[in-house]
């Protein structure tokens, strides 16, 4: 009977070490190839497309298996960490020729979506977030690291919502918990796609300590000690290029939740998922990776500190003014690698000759830029000049020592220059004058033996030999040549001469190749002493690189430099949306104005449907993000306070994995908004109410607009289809109708996309359902239904004005503590708008119905409920 082969030696190996790592794929290197077994080479060969095999087909227990070439293996690492997956790397610690039994094994990295070194193409452009998360009470300690760059921050958040939109907004792939987390909590990360990692015991170390020496806060310390320690577990190498963890605080910025992220579009296109047509693909003009990058952590967080706003300001004013300076920095920003993340590479042991290749041309671009901010004798780059550090010992390093035409691998020579190393140019010399006898010899080979293609050649398992073709092998002499290999149409010989020379290149090949590894690592750990200084140096660019693309845009898009003001007023003279503008072009976009102030804390904007009510609001938010990040501005004049926070409420979804319904969503991020805004704060309302019936939406519709107007005073854009909502101007006096103009020609819409003062006079909508391409009967029969519906319509006699006390919604509107409910003034036609009958001449059952519908609590009812009643007075009408 066969032996099971998990009971084979290399199996119980395997298993070991894949017991240590059940969530991992386990990649075990067997000679030139990655195995896969079991379970992880049955997923594996349909997640990577493998051919699925079996070890000791035979025996009786064969085991599934798949592998991969070894020279390849980052490409299938890199697609399963794309699927969410941690992978394993399993190495041959020892030599096989020279192991005495199983070859020790070991694994090297555990590489996880959080923790990906290698970022190429895109991704390189991009931060790669590692979050790690300890609950405390009602307080959460939040941390994160870009592993490729050395990036630490961390804070402490109070909600779990806050929590959540930090992490979508830091776009994280994997986050580490300990015990100390909910499981509630971590569900929800689940349905976001976010890995969760569990690191349950915090490994002390000088290191830890050193990179949360500036913490004050021990709930900060305690998270990033968490994150350092699974960094450290996965990694199994040192971690000198992280940067010693910076607290913040995300009240210090102008705070957008995700939601309002993604509605303005900012780094994603909603209808596509991708970067075109977002304002990230507007501003990005950046020549360099890190640059793009800290474009995107600016756009995350605008600022709030007016002085730093400016400071930004005054260097894109002069990088603006000085055209051929900023084509001549350009220029030399293209040359400059990523330097971030080549020092991680150098801090992380896998830098190799290419990467100080492409440090040291980077390096070497440092004095042009100083000389180009010099020349532009200006005091708001001094600052910049004094820290732009152009590590000159380390570029003279990295002159004397790499080859310029270094091989990818730093194992198998050539990527140390001639003369840097004295043995080594021994050794070098020996191998040369080695293999110029070779060619000698084989030369005088020929001529001895009369074979015109006898060749000698080298492989690494036979080393150097004679090869001759079967067809001369009758014209060898007998007495020199002893045969090393056969093959199919020739054979392979040595001779003692070339025994013996070739022991002398090989061992000087040996040991050059031996010297250089090691000269490598001296380099590289020389350069490691400078990562600091390197780090220091690839911010300062990568700021440079923003500033001159903010310039470069402004110029481009004629953008002008808003200003701020310390009050509330607002006022932006031909404002428009820059990414519409990009694709529609400057001559056939009509600009509008936007004018706030004290007197006029809202704006109630109608139209019909696409007229441009959405952009006209979409606009005025980019405009308010771009200023606070310290870019110019799309508009021919700018005064803008600034603002605290943007909240947005435009389009609806379902949200499928809670289950809630789309008005749902609406209700929920509306309440967020009206629990959170405040005086300083920017909302933009679009089309509230509408995921519910008429009256219901319209009624929320003017509950929200009114306790924004008392309770709120947030600067407020809100679009409506409910046109009974513009008599709102009538009691609400910071309250301003615009409607966006559009006009009817010969049957035709035609959208003026003009902001003007006063409400729309019509919805339009069928004239935009006929732009749609409706049937033309369809639209006919719509005409009719509406006409009819107009005729029927009444409205109430004019009385005096009656007060009606404002409902609270339940369940939607956040309570106030401060005041008792408001009453309003309306008039009494405005308050009974929305009669369904006509109360004159009517008999007494309809009078009967019209009294308990005048007195029914409808937001009580359910919607059954309310078909029942309608049921009842249907048959008493009857």
């Amino acid at each position: 009977m066969s032996t099971k082969t998990s009971e084979t030696p290399m199996m119980k190996q395997y298993q070991a070490v894949k017991d240590q790592y059940p969530d991992a794929f386990l990649f075990y290197r067997l000679g030139d190839f990655y195995e896969l077994f079991n379970d992880d080479a049955i997923k594996g060969s349909q997640l990577l497309e493998l051919t699925l095999t079996q070890r000791n087909k035979n025996s009786v227990h064969p085991i599934p298996m798949c592998g991969v070439p070894h020279h390849a293996v980052q490409n299938y690492v890199d697609i399963l960490i794309d699927q969410g997956y941690k992978v394993a790397i399993c190495e041959q610690m020892e030599d096989p020729k020279l192991a005495k039994g199983m070859v020790k094994r070991e694994v090297t990295r555990l590489v996880t979506p959080g923790t990906q070194m290698d970022l190429s193409g895109d991704q390189a452009r991009d931060n790669n977030y590692l979050t790690a998360l300890i609950q405390q009470g009602t307080q959460y300690g939040f941390a994160y690291a870009d592993l490729s760059t050395g990036e630490l921050k961390t804070s402490v958040l109070d909600t779990s919502d806050s929590l959540l939109n930090e992490m979508i907004n830091l776009r994280t792939k994997e986050i580490v918990v300990d015990d100390s987390v909910a499981a509630q909590l971590t569900d929800r990360f689940a349905a976001q796609s976010i890995l969760v990692s569990h690191q349950n015991e915090i490994v002390e170390s000088a290191e830890v300590s050193y990179l949360s020496q500036d913490l004050t806060s021990q709930l900060e310390k305690q998270v990033v000690g968490s994150l350092v320690s699974y960094l450290t577990t996965t990694q199994k190498r040192t971690l000198a290029h992280l940067q010693r963890a910076v607290a913040y605080e995300p009240s210090y910025f102008l705070k957008m939740d995700h939601y309002s992220k993604y509605n303005l579009e900012l780094t994603t296109n909603i209808r596509s998922g991708k970067k075109q047509g977002t304002l990230v693909w507007l501003l990005d003009e950046t020549k360099t990776a890190m640059g793009s990058r800290l474009l995107k952590q600016w756009l995350d967080r605008p600022l709030l500190n007016e002085t730093e706003i400016e400071q930004r300001q005054d260097k894109v004013q002069v990088l603006l003014d000085h055209y051929f300076e900023r084509s001549n920095l350009q220029d030399e920003l293209t040359k400059v690698y990523d330097l971030e993340r080549l020092a991680g590479r150098v801090a992380y042991g896998s830098v190799n000759g290419r990467d100080l290749i492409q440090l040291k041309t980077s390096l070497q671009q440092i004095p042009k830029i100083r000389y180009v901010l010099e020349s532009l004798n200006s005091p708001v780059f001094d600052q910049l000049l004094t820290t732009l550090d152009p590590l000159d010992d380390i570029v003279d390093l990295l002159d004397r020592s790499i080859d310029e035409e270094s091989p990818i691998s730093v194992t198998d020579g050539g990527v140390i220059k001639d003369h840097y190393n004295t043995q080594l140019d021994e050794y070098r010399d020996a191998m040369k004058n080695g293999k110029q006898w070779i060619a000698q010899l084989e030369a005088q080979e020929r001529q001895t033996t009369g074979i015109n293609n006898l060749k000698i050649g080298f492989n690494h398992v036979f080393g150097y030999y004679i090869e001759v073709t079967k067809a001369n092998l009758g014209k060898l002499p007998d007495d020199r040549y002893e045969r090393k290999q056969t093959l199919t149409n020739a054979e392979r010989f040595s001779t003692p001469e070339l025994k013996e020379k070739e022991s002398l290149i090989l061992e000087a090949q040996d040991k050059s190749t031996a010297l250089e590894y090691s000269l490598f690592t001296q380099i590289r750990e020389q350069v490691k002493a400078s990562i600091e200084r390197l780090q220091q140096l690839a911010k300062q660019v990568a700021q440079l690189d923003v500033l001159q693309s903010f310039a470069v845009v402004s110029e481009t898009y004629h953008f002008v430099r808003p200003s701020f003001t310390r009050g509330h007023d607002l006022e932006i003279e031909e404002g428009r949306h820059p990414v519409v503008e990009k694709f529609m072009g400057h001559q056939t976009y009509v600009p509008n104005d936007v004018v706030m102030n004290d007197q006029t804390t809202i704006l109630l904007i109608t139209g019909p449907n696409m007229s441009g009510k959405s952009t006209y609001m979409r606009q005025l938010a980019l405009t308010v993000v771009m200023a606070q990040m310290g870019c110019f501005v799309p508009a021919k004049k700018a005064q803008l306070p600034i603002f605290d926070q943007i909240f947005t409420r435009i389009g609806a979804a379902d949200d499928l994995i809670s289950g809630q319904s789309t008005f749902m969503v609406e209700m929920q991020e509306a309440n967020n908004a009206l629990s959170h805004a405040s005086e300083n704060s920017l909302i933009l309302f679009d089309e509230i109410g509408r995921g519910t019936a008429t009256y219901d939406g319209m009624a929320l519709a003017q509950a929200i607009i009114e306790f924004v107007h008392e309770k709120v005073h947030a600067k407020t854009l809100f679009s409506t289809h409910y046109h009974e909502l513009t008599d709102l101007d009538q009691t609400l006096s910071a309250l301003k109708n615009v409607h966006v103009g559009a006009v009817e020609k010969n049957g035709e819409l035609v959208f003026l996309h003009k902001v003007e003062d006063g409400p729309a006079d019509q919805s339009y909508g069928i004239h935009v359902a006929k732009l749609a391409g409706m049937p033309a009967s369809l639209l006919m029969r719509a005409n009719d239904i509406l006409q009819g519906l107009e005729e029927k319509a009444v409205t109430l006699p004019q009385e005096k004005p009656t007060t009606v006390a404002a409902q609270p919604v339940v369940g939607q509107l956040p309570e106030s503590s401060e005041e008792p409910a408001q009453d309003y003034e309306v008039d009494a036609h405005e308050a009974d708008q929305l009669a369904l009958f006509d109360p004159v001449d009517v008999d007494p059952k309809t009078n009967k119905v019209l009294e308990q519908l005048k007195h029914l609590n409808l937001m009580a009812m359910t919607p059954m409920d309310v078909m029942n009643k309608m049921y009842e007075w249907q048959q008493k009408l009857q």
